[in-house]
Protein backbone atom coordinates (compact mmCIF):
# COMPACT_ATOMS: atom_id res chain seq x y z
CA UNK A 1 0.00 0.00 0.00
CA UNK A 2 1.53 3.28 -1.10
CA UNK A 3 -0.83 5.99 0.14
CA UNK A 4 0.29 8.40 2.82
CA UNK A 5 -1.47 7.28 6.00
CA UNK A 6 -2.41 10.20 8.25
CA UNK A 7 -5.35 8.81 10.22
CA UNK A 8 -6.16 5.47 11.87
CA UNK A 9 -9.80 5.02 12.92
CA UNK A 10 -10.67 2.30 15.43
CA UNK A 11 -13.88 0.65 16.43
CA UNK A 12 -14.08 0.32 20.24
CA UNK A 13 -15.83 -2.81 21.56
CA UNK A 14 -14.15 -5.99 20.35
CA UNK A 15 -11.34 -4.09 18.63
CA UNK A 16 -9.67 -1.99 21.34
CA UNK A 17 -11.76 -2.93 24.37
CA UNK A 18 -12.37 -6.46 25.67
CA UNK A 19 -16.08 -5.99 26.43
CA UNK A 20 -17.95 -8.38 24.14
CA UNK A 21 -18.64 -10.96 26.86
CA UNK A 22 -20.16 -8.39 29.21
CA UNK A 23 -22.24 -6.78 26.46
CA UNK A 24 -23.75 -10.16 25.61
CA UNK A 25 -24.34 -11.02 29.26
CA UNK A 26 -26.08 -7.69 29.86
CA UNK A 27 -28.26 -8.04 26.76
CA UNK A 28 -29.30 -11.53 27.83
CA UNK A 29 -29.98 -10.34 31.38
CA UNK A 30 -32.23 -7.54 30.10
CA UNK A 31 -34.06 -9.91 27.76
CA UNK A 32 -34.67 -12.29 30.66
CA UNK A 33 -36.18 -9.57 32.80
CA UNK A 34 -38.83 -8.98 30.15
CA UNK A 35 -39.25 -12.68 29.30
CA UNK A 36 -37.84 -12.30 25.79
CA UNK A 37 -35.82 -15.11 24.18
CA UNK A 38 -32.26 -14.15 23.21
CA UNK A 39 -29.44 -16.54 22.29
CA UNK A 40 -25.77 -15.83 22.87
CA UNK A 41 -25.07 -15.77 19.13
CA UNK A 42 -27.94 -13.40 18.37
CA UNK A 43 -26.79 -10.99 21.09
CA UNK A 44 -23.18 -11.14 19.94
CA UNK A 45 -23.97 -10.67 16.26
CA UNK A 46 -25.38 -7.15 16.64
CA UNK A 47 -22.50 -5.66 18.65
CA UNK A 48 -21.29 -2.62 16.76
CA UNK A 49 -24.68 -1.23 15.83
CA UNK A 50 -26.26 1.74 17.59
CA UNK A 51 -28.35 0.77 20.61
CA UNK A 52 -31.74 1.77 19.13
CA UNK A 53 -30.96 -0.39 16.09
CA UNK A 54 -29.93 -3.25 18.41
CA UNK A 55 -33.30 -3.10 20.17
CA UNK A 56 -35.20 -3.04 16.88
CA UNK A 57 -33.33 -6.07 15.55
CA UNK A 58 -33.39 -8.18 18.71
CA UNK A 59 -36.87 -7.32 20.01
CA UNK A 60 -39.09 -6.41 17.02
CA UNK A 61 -41.98 -8.29 18.59
CA UNK A 62 -42.23 -5.90 21.57
CA UNK A 63 -41.64 -2.35 20.29
CA UNK A 64 -43.41 -0.96 23.36
CA UNK A 65 -40.78 -2.57 25.62
CA UNK A 66 -37.64 -1.65 23.69
CA UNK A 67 -36.83 1.48 25.67
CA UNK A 68 -37.25 -0.33 28.99
CA UNK A 69 -35.11 -3.26 27.81
CA UNK A 70 -32.46 -0.80 26.64
CA UNK A 71 -32.40 0.94 30.03
CA UNK A 72 -32.19 -2.41 31.82
CA UNK A 73 -29.28 -3.43 29.59
CA UNK A 74 -27.46 -0.15 30.17
CA UNK A 75 -27.88 -0.32 33.95
CA UNK A 76 -26.65 -3.91 34.09
CA UNK A 77 -23.68 -3.21 31.81
CA UNK A 78 -22.49 -0.19 33.80
CA UNK A 79 -22.84 -2.08 37.08
CA UNK A 80 -20.93 -5.13 35.86
CA UNK A 81 -18.34 -3.91 33.36
CA UNK A 82 -15.86 -2.17 35.64
CA UNK A 83 -13.32 -4.93 35.06
CA UNK A 84 -13.40 -4.57 31.28
CA UNK A 85 -10.18 -3.22 29.82
CA UNK A 86 -8.19 -2.83 26.63
CA UNK A 87 -6.96 -5.96 24.92
CA UNK A 88 -3.35 -6.76 25.72
CA UNK A 89 -1.06 -4.63 23.57
CA UNK A 90 -3.57 -1.87 22.77
CA UNK A 91 -1.92 0.73 25.01
CA UNK A 92 1.43 0.11 23.32
CA UNK A 93 -0.14 0.18 19.84
CA UNK A 94 -1.89 3.50 20.39
CA UNK A 95 1.16 5.09 22.02
CA UNK A 96 3.36 3.99 19.12
CA UNK A 97 1.00 5.34 16.47
CA UNK A 98 0.66 8.61 18.36
CA UNK A 99 4.42 8.93 18.70
CA UNK A 100 4.75 8.59 14.93
CA UNK A 101 2.53 11.62 14.47
CA UNK A 102 -0.58 9.84 13.24
CA UNK A 103 -4.06 11.12 13.97
CA UNK A 104 -6.21 8.62 15.88
CA UNK A 105 -10.00 8.39 16.01
CA UNK A 106 -12.78 6.18 17.38
CA UNK A 107 -15.95 5.31 15.46
CA UNK A 108 -18.26 3.27 17.68
CA UNK A 109 -21.78 1.99 18.06
CA UNK A 110 -21.73 3.07 21.71
CA UNK A 111 -23.70 6.05 22.94
CA UNK A 112 -21.77 9.24 23.69
CA UNK A 113 -22.40 8.74 27.40
CA UNK A 114 -21.08 5.18 27.24
CA UNK A 115 -18.05 6.14 25.18
CA UNK A 116 -17.12 9.01 27.47
CA UNK A 117 -17.34 6.64 30.44
CA UNK A 118 -14.90 4.11 28.95
CA UNK A 119 -12.57 6.83 27.66
CA UNK A 120 -12.36 8.07 31.25
CA UNK A 121 -11.95 4.49 32.53
CA UNK A 122 -8.97 3.95 30.21
CA UNK A 123 -7.66 7.51 30.63
CA UNK A 124 -7.47 7.78 26.85
CA UNK A 125 -9.33 10.99 25.97
CA UNK A 126 -6.10 12.69 24.97
CA UNK A 127 -4.96 9.82 22.72
CA UNK A 128 -7.70 10.42 20.18
CA UNK A 129 -8.03 13.45 17.96
CA UNK A 130 -11.77 12.84 17.59
CA UNK A 131 -14.37 10.27 18.62
CA UNK A 132 -17.79 9.62 17.17
CA UNK A 133 -20.60 7.69 18.86
CA UNK A 134 -23.68 6.26 17.20
CA UNK A 135 -25.99 8.35 19.36
CA UNK A 136 -24.75 11.58 17.72
CA UNK A 137 -24.77 10.42 14.09
CA UNK A 138 -26.06 7.51 11.99
CA UNK A 139 -25.39 3.92 13.07
CA UNK A 140 -22.96 1.70 11.21
CA UNK A 141 -22.82 0.56 8.46
CA UNK A 142 -23.89 4.00 7.25
CA UNK A 143 -20.60 5.80 6.51
CA UNK A 144 -21.70 9.17 7.93
CA UNK A 145 -19.57 8.93 11.10
CA UNK A 146 -16.48 8.27 8.99
CA UNK A 147 -17.31 11.22 6.74
CA UNK A 148 -17.70 13.43 9.80
CA UNK A 149 -14.34 12.29 11.19
CA UNK A 150 -12.58 12.93 7.88
CA UNK A 151 -14.14 16.38 7.55
CA UNK A 152 -13.34 17.41 11.13
CA UNK A 153 -9.68 16.40 10.77
CA UNK A 154 -9.36 17.57 7.14
CA UNK A 155 -8.04 14.18 6.02
CA UNK A 156 -8.73 12.69 2.58
CA UNK A 157 -10.37 9.27 2.55
CA UNK A 158 -7.36 7.73 0.79
CA UNK A 159 -5.16 8.76 3.71
CA UNK A 160 -7.20 6.93 6.36
CA UNK A 161 -7.63 3.33 7.56
CA UNK A 162 -10.61 1.87 9.44
CA UNK A 163 -9.99 -1.03 11.84
CA UNK A 164 -12.80 -3.12 13.26
CA UNK A 165 -14.03 -6.55 14.30
CA UNK A 166 -17.43 -6.58 12.59
CA UNK A 167 -18.96 -6.51 9.15
CA UNK A 168 -20.56 -3.19 10.13
CA UNK A 169 -17.11 -1.58 10.52
CA UNK A 170 -15.74 -2.90 7.25
CA UNK A 171 -18.91 -2.27 5.24
CA UNK A 172 -18.98 1.31 6.53
CA UNK A 173 -15.44 1.86 5.25
CA UNK A 174 -16.12 0.00 2.02
CA UNK A 175 -18.95 2.44 1.22
CA UNK A 176 -16.29 5.18 1.03
CA UNK A 177 -13.62 3.02 -0.57
CA UNK A 178 -11.57 3.57 2.59
CA UNK A 179 -8.77 1.12 3.36
CA UNK A 180 -9.83 -1.28 6.09
CA UNK A 181 -8.43 -3.93 8.38
CA UNK A 182 -10.39 -6.64 10.18
CA UNK A 183 -9.57 -8.24 13.51
CA UNK A 184 -10.72 -11.78 14.25
CA UNK A 185 -10.56 -11.66 18.07
CA UNK A 186 -13.82 -9.71 18.45
CA UNK A 187 -17.34 -10.40 17.19
CA UNK A 188 -17.52 -11.59 13.58
CA UNK A 189 -15.74 -14.53 12.00
CA UNK A 190 -12.90 -14.37 9.51
CA UNK A 191 -15.28 -15.68 6.84
CA UNK A 192 -17.70 -12.78 7.39
CA UNK A 193 -14.92 -10.16 7.54
CA UNK A 194 -13.31 -11.44 4.32
CA UNK A 195 -16.48 -10.55 2.39
CA UNK A 196 -15.54 -6.86 2.77
CA UNK A 197 -12.07 -7.22 1.23
CA UNK A 198 -9.92 -5.94 4.10
CA UNK A 199 -6.21 -5.37 3.59
CA UNK A 200 -5.63 -8.05 6.21
CA UNK A 201 -7.33 -9.74 9.15
CA UNK A 202 -5.27 -9.67 12.35
CA UNK A 203 -5.66 -12.51 14.84
CA UNK A 204 -4.45 -10.43 17.81
CA UNK A 205 -3.34 -6.91 18.70
CA UNK A 206 0.33 -7.80 18.25
CA UNK A 207 -0.31 -8.91 14.65
CA UNK A 208 -2.29 -5.73 14.05
CA UNK A 209 0.57 -3.63 15.43
CA UNK A 210 3.09 -5.41 13.23
CA UNK A 211 0.96 -4.98 10.11
CA UNK A 212 0.42 -1.28 10.73
CA UNK A 213 4.12 -0.79 11.37
CA UNK A 214 4.87 -2.44 8.03
CA UNK A 215 2.32 -0.23 6.24
CA UNK A 216 3.85 2.89 7.78
CA UNK A 217 7.36 1.78 6.87
CA UNK A 218 6.31 1.13 3.27
CA UNK A 219 4.70 4.57 3.14
CA UNK A 220 7.83 6.23 4.49
CA UNK A 221 10.00 4.45 1.91
CA UNK A 222 7.65 5.44 -0.90
CA UNK A 223 7.77 9.09 0.11
CA UNK A 224 11.57 9.27 0.49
Amino acid sequence: MSQNIELVIFDWDGTLFDSVGQIVASLQYAAQQFEQPLTYEAAKSIIGLGLPEVMQILFPQVPHLQQEILQCYADHYVANSKGDAWFQGVAELLADLKQQGLKLAVATGKSRKGLDRVLAQTESHDLFDITRAASETKSKPDPLMLQEILAALNVAVENAIMIGDTSYDLEMAQHLNMSRIGVSYGVHSIEILQQYQPLTIADNVQDLHAYLQNVLNVTALTES
